[in-house]
């Protein structure tokens, strides 16, 4: 039962992106430069973070 939930799911879910992406493909791409910034973002404070650590955790 578990895996016909998920599948569900991720078809329910493709389907919103399909259905955001035809009605309007502004805003689905403000969805997309959103998503990266925020991955670069977390990605620039786990090396700021590392570097902190590499550098003897001094502040």
């Amino acid at each position: 039962m578990a895996v016909n939930s998920k599948k569900i799911a991720v078809y329910v879910l493709v389907v919103f992106v399909l259905y955001v992406i035809i009605t309007d493909p502004a805003k689905a791409a403000d969805y997309v430069q959103i998503g990266f910034e925020g991955i670069s973002n977390a990605a620039q404070g786990i090396g700021d973070f590392f570097t902190w650590i590499a550098d003897g955790a001094q502040d």
